[in-house]
């Protein structure tokens, strides 16, 4: 779709008026002054946005073209009124960031969401160079030695430059951007806290999916969830857009360029010669130096080269969004054609009725009648709990997308069927909900039968997601759906804030070490709490010797090894460094082969050859 009107699309009298000649022995003087008013026009916006050049007659040119009785000046006025026309019309209509001249006049956008694209933001300012400048820097110096409390250091001037960039093009703070903005800074300080992978990059990408989406304000379901995303849309604008701020600003301004070199480069010469001379006289400030100091060398430079350039493309591409986001809510979904009542409801009654007589049975297992269920099946509580816990999973996944489509095909004739859908689709949640209540009751059983690990833990905040997601739902079938999209992507963003918090790692530590203290029989499985994080070192330091040297030699091995600058440490290692070096491991490891290997280990056999995905 173009943004620039066609010849077509114009309106009437203009292409008549420009398409129409008339006698040269009759000039019409009206038609000079208007042809003389888009002229100036087209003059108007040229102080801020690069303009067409005049038309030019096809033919040659003689000195006869400036008579008004010519034929060929006819010709002339009628097509500046043509370019005159196209300029106007296209001076309020944006075109592509994509381009050369984004929303220059006459820039022509032929993507498919050409209508969803903004007017150009205006020149680049100052205080925004400055914020894209200190966040490349920072990213070249804090994140070539890992990810710590320097991510959130580094993202702080690439919001202050999406902030400038916002305020310079006249938007305003809204509730919901602060939201989303607050939002993502507390899930970077994820990093800071852990040392755990999965839970940071989680945090991370939740980060960067929230940060998106306080640029672009999306709303709609469509909108949230491709604008999430949309902050790859602004990487290439917005390094055009940094180019011609600074070209712009350059021209005429190269005595201030050369000042604010010449000052850099005195004041780094000054605390390199006096900095060296200090280090060298004492060694506690050499040392405060060298920790305060990023550790940097030739062979990094690539690394650092392309730190450098993606903490530039990333903050531009921040700040481009924040003056000129796109309006990704533009992008619709055609509704289902409405069903009839009984079409509608009764596939959907059949399946409550399911779910309910599925519910009774649990009820009855619950309150007393699991001893019938056992004397049939053969199975415990841990291995009835266990089977049916990833077939809970998925029922109440497909749950979800029956009522996305059942509201697409929802009869809309009137305040009846509104009652009807909200009858049919509640009990049908509220239903749902009880199974994800069933399902965290099997994991319960089992967790408690054979431990906790990392996919037990992660697939049951999974199912505790999705009955909060079944909650609002039914939140919006009372209250209205308006604010739905933005409350689940808040509900997801927070979730996985409160994961990160709660340190998985530390809790599955904590859980099999309690399981080892409370019971003489249960061992522990060293094969796997020696394999997690340090964020799982003061549970297991509670263990008896052999099994604590032997869960926490690993560890130890890359905790104190280690040689990271504290904006790389995370408060989590720091903790788990403090530990080690007070009471390091003991031993060679040679009891570590029996250490924890005795009973029942992780729901099986220690002999079973038998194959353990769970």
């Amino acid at each position: 779709m173009s943004d620039q009107p066609s010849e077509p699309s114009r309106p009437p009298e203009k292409s008549e008026e420009a398409g129409t000649s008339r006698p040269p022995e009759q000039p019409d003087p009206p038609v000079t002054s208007k042809a003389a008013k888009p002229a100036e026009a087209t003059d108007t916006p040229a102080a801020n946005k690069p303009q067409l050049p005049e038309p030019r007659p096809s033919g040659p040119q003689s000195p006869g073209t400036e008579s008004p009785g010519a034929p060929a000046s006819d010709s002339e006025p009628a097509r500046a009124q043509t370019a005159g026309a196209r300029t106007a019309a296209g001076a309020g209509k944006p075109g592509g960031p994509w381009q050369h001249a984004a929303g220059a006049s006459g820039a022509r956008d032929e993507g498919v969401t050409a209508r969803l694209r903004p007017a150009a933001p205006p020149l680049i300012r100052a205080a925004v160079l400055w914020s894209v400048l200190a966040t490349a820097v920072l990213s070249t110096l804090l994140l070539g030695d890992g990810i710590g409390v320097n991510l959130l250091v580094v993202a702080v001037p690439a919001a202050l430059a999406a902030f400038f960039a916002a305020r310079a093009a006249g938007r305003r703070l809204r509730p919901w951007t602060a939201t989303w903005a607050l939002g993502g800074l507390a899930l970077l300080a994820i990093p800071a806290l852990r040392d755990a992978g999965w839970p940071t990059f989680l945090a991370v990408v939740s980060a960067f999916a929230l940060g998106s989406l306080a640029l672009h304000g999306s709303r709609s379901w469509l909108g949230v969830l491709v604008g999430s995303l949309g902050l790859f849309d602004s990487v290439v604008p917005g390094i055009i857009w940094g180019v011609r701020g600074i070209r712009a600003r350059a021209d005429g301004s190269r005595a201030r360029w050369g000042a604010a070199l010449r000052t850099t480069a005195v004041a780094l010469v000054l605390l390199v010669v006096f900095g060296t001379l200090f280090a060298s006289a004492d060694a506690a400030f050499a040392d405060l130096l060298g920790s305060l100091m990023p550790d940097a060398s030739i062979g990094d430079g690539p690394w650092r080269i392309f730190l450098f350039a993606l903490g530039l493309a990333g903050a531009l591409a921040a700040a481009y969004a924040a003056a000129a986001p796109v309006r990704w809510d533009g992008l619709t979904v055609r509704p289902g054609k409405p069903r009839g009542r009984a079409e509608w409801a009764l596939p959907l009654m059949v399946l409550n009725l399911l779910f309910a007589a599925f519910i009774t049975l649990q009820l009855v297992v619950l309150l007393g009648g699991y001893e019938k269920v056992r004397a049939e099946t053969g199975l415990d509580h841990a291995e009835y709990a266990r089977q049916g816990f990833w077939q809970l999973l998925w029922a109440t996944l497909l749950t979800l997308l029956v009522i996305a489509l059942a509201l697409r095909w929802a009869p809309r004739g009137g305040s009846r069927d509104r009652t009807l859908v909200r009858a049919v689709l509640g009990t049908l949640c509220v239903l749902t909900l009880v199974v994800v209540a069933s399902a965290l009751r099997r994991m319960d059983l089992y967790v408690e039968e054979y431990g906790l690990t990392r996919l037990r833990i992660s697939v049951a905040a999974m199912e505790l997601w999705l009955g909060v997601v079944l909650i609002l739902i039914l939140a919006a079938g009372v209250f209205g759906a308006r604010f739905l999209p933005r409350a689940i992507a808040v509900s997801a963003a927070a979730g996985v804030l409160a994961f990160g918090l709660l340190s998985p790692d530390g809790l599955i530590a904590e859980q099999n070490v309690q399981r080892f203290e409370n019971s003489t029989s249960t061992a522990i499985d060293i094969d796997y709490v020696k394999d997690l994080s340090a964020d799982a070192v003061p549970a297991l330091d509670r263990l008896p010797e052999p099994e604590r040297s032997c869960a926490l030699r690993i560890i130890q091995n890359e905790v104190l090894r280690a040689d990271t600058p504290w904006y790389a440490t995370s408060w989590g290692e720091a903790r788990a460094k403090k530990i080690l070096e007070k009471r390091p491991v003991e031993g060679d490891g040679r009891d570590c082969y029996r250490a924890g290997r005795s009973g029942t280990r992780d729901g099986y056999q220690p002999d079973d050859d038998g194959y353990d995905p769970y």
